[in-house]
């Protein structure tokens, strides 16, 4: 059993479905999709996220075709959508400005938000070690 490789999937919260998606990820590295989905959505229960969050999931493949993963918190830029109260793609509405402009901007969000997502960001693996600060300017 070695490691073959990793993909890096965006799976919502406890609504996982073997679909186009994931088989396209998992098919061509032999992993059962039905299997990877029941466990994801067993795992992602668990979380004090909504459901249909998008979820990034980091999926080690090995090469007797098992595998493991790990749920990483929801991309920035939908966290920061959801504070300023823009409906995405993925929550039926139709996303951001069709074309920026910073004199008619379409929402605002405050440096209060931008901490609470940096603490959530901060929580992900590989990011523990960095100070809050830095996190934040980077969500910024």
């Amino acid at each position: 059993m070695s490691f073959v490789r990793y993909v890096i999937l965006r799976v919502p919260c406890g609504a996982a479905r073997p679909g186009p998606a994931i088989g396209q990820a998992l098919g061509p590295l032999g992993i059962n999709m039905a299997e990877f989905c029941k466990q994801f959505n067993d795992a992602s229960s668990d979380l004090p996220y909504e459901a249909n969050t998008p979820l990034t999931v980091r999926l080690n493949a090995m090469s007797d075709r098992t595998f493991n993963f790990e749920v990483r918190s929801p991309p920035t830029s939908w966290m920061l959508m959801r504070c300023a109260g823009i409906k995405s793609k993925l929550d039926n509405g139709q996303g951001g400005a069709k074309s920026p402009n910073s004199s008619k901007p379409v929402g605002y969000v405050t440096p209060e938000q931008v901490y609470e997502i940096a603490k959530i960001k901060q929580g992900d693996d590989g990011r523990w070690h960095l100070p809050l600060g830095g996190v934040a300017r980077s969500v910024v």
